[in-house]
């Protein structure tokens, strides 16, 4: 309790007050909370706030590799693997 009692003076809220409605702008909390912190408490802050986003966005599914198992197949339809390999081959030796 100690510790959210300080967080909320350090806001400027006074926890004995009756909450008003009025919310600071981005820009006033800025101003007035953030701009004074040093670089390591900001850094802080901006990995807190970036912690609490990651942690709301869905989670993507792990990909395997093999989901591109037999992708472009159609590509090489007709094709001999050891004809293709072999005509590479002497396109290298045409090479200066």
């Amino acid at each position: 309790m100690r510790e959210q009692v300080e967080v909320q003076f350090a806001y400027g809220v006074n926890p004995m007050q009756t909450p008003t409605t009025e919310t600071p702008s981005i820009e006033q909390l800025y101003e007035e909370q953030i701009r004074s912190l040093t670089p390591e408490q900001k850094l802080r802050l901006i990995a807190l706030i970036a912690s609490e986003l990651a942690e709301g966005l869905p989670k993507r599914p792990k990909r395997s590799i093999m989901e591109l198992h037999g992708l472009g197949a159609e590509i090489w339809q007709g094709i001999d693997a050891q004809e293709y390999v072999d005509q590479l081959r002497s396109e290298w030796d045409d090479r200066p």
